[in-house]
């Protein structure tokens, strides 16, 4: 990504990422709804656009389901859900935007028809960061006349809630386009990791997905049931991910030697059929088992109980690591 290489000529964003205080958001499903969530907690003005005739009831019900959660992360000063407004075009939405967050489904000729109309509609400059799952912005911005503009700024769900957010950019995205970016998205609250080049689906979600291939595996062999697996992170691994990831996890059953020993002892094991990382056929068997096993797993309790239960869970443990918003601002102050 050079501005050399490619003959970018993007200019720099109007304002510095310390001084916006209008954002766009376009789509307002449960990813978009959720990002309109912290951007309000946060303290920005905040339009949002989406297609479906209902998606202001929707999105506003999102807002006040979620800020009771975010009342507990700690509000910005002057954040409210009244400094929401939801536009009856796209145009409008961007029109005076600082920053602009799509969140459409993801599904390519969507992602690239959306974000050519929204660098149309744009002010010139302004950064617009898609919260694609998966698609590398090269793939997205083909149609856009400033592609230099386009970021992907990739969440996890929900956005209001979980603090990381992955940003790369395209081959034609500007270098000081993510560079911005990044910066926006830490003085926004949120956790970033500036990838130095695009992968398919980003970090964590190919971390994820691993693990999610060998869950259905499992589910369709019968060698464990959906709640079984959950229960197998919950109360093992996951623990330990909440606050050291898998690589030190790893190094510290090294022992006194470290990952080095680790890999000396346990290397041939890689070899091993553990795992079986393509994914199995989603066959109407294997469907109709995992929708019965998550039914069986809640128990009763609803999405919404769901919800508030992982909502609450998030923030227990954001507190106990001491990385609650005020409790990072506090250690800045330091």
């Amino acid at each position: 990504m050079s501005d050399i290489d490619t003959g970018i000529t993007t200019p720099p964003a109007p304002c510095a990422p310390e001084d916006v205080r209008r954002i766009a958001c376009v789509g307002a499903g449960v990813i978009g709804g959720g990002w309109v969530a912290h951007y309000l907690a946060r303290g920005y003005d905040v339009t949002a656009w989406d297609p479906a005739p209902d998606a202001g009831q929707k999105l506003r019900r999102l807002v006040e389901a979620a800020w009771p959660a975010l009342t507990q992360l700690g509000l910005a000063e002057g954040a409210s859900p009244d400094r929401l407004t939801v536009t009856p075009t796209l145009e409008e939405a961007v029109a005076d935007a600082q920053f602009v967050q799509e969140s459409a489904p993801e599904k390519l000729e969507l992602k690239r028809d959306l974000l050519a109309k929204l660098d149309a509609a744009a002010p010139a400059g302004v950064v617009i960061a898609s919260s694609t799952s998966g698609y590398p912005m090269t793939d997205m911005q083909t149609e856009a006349t400033d592609p230099g503009r386009l970021v992907v700024g990739h969440p996890f769900n929900p956005p209001y809630l979980i603090p990381l957010v992955e940003v790369v950019g395209g081959d034609k995205t500007a270098p000081h386009a993510v560079t911005w970016t990044s910066r926006f998205y830490e003085v926004a609250g949120k956790s970033v990791i500036t990838m130095a080049s695009e992968v398919p689906g980003f970090i964590a979600n190919r971390l994820q997905e691993a693990l999610w291939r060998e869950a259905l595996h499992m589910v369709a062999n019968g060698e464990a049931t959906v709640k079984e697996i959950d229960d197998s992170i919950t109360e093992g691994p996951g623990l330990r991910w909440a606050f050291m990831g898998p690589m030190l996890t790893f190094a510290l059953a090294g022992g006194e030697g470290g990952m080095a020993h680790m890999l000396d002892h346990f290397g041939p094991s890689l070899k091993s059929p553990w795992t079986r990382l393509e994914a199995p056929e989603l066959d109407k068997k294997l469907y109709d088992a995992v929708v019965a096993g998550c039914d069986d797993a809640a128990d009763g309790r609803t999405i919404a109980d769901l919800v508030a239960e992982r909502d609450q869970g998030v923030i227990d443990v954001l507190r106990a690591t001491g990385r609650l918003p005020q409790q990072r601002a506090k250690e800045d102050t330091k």
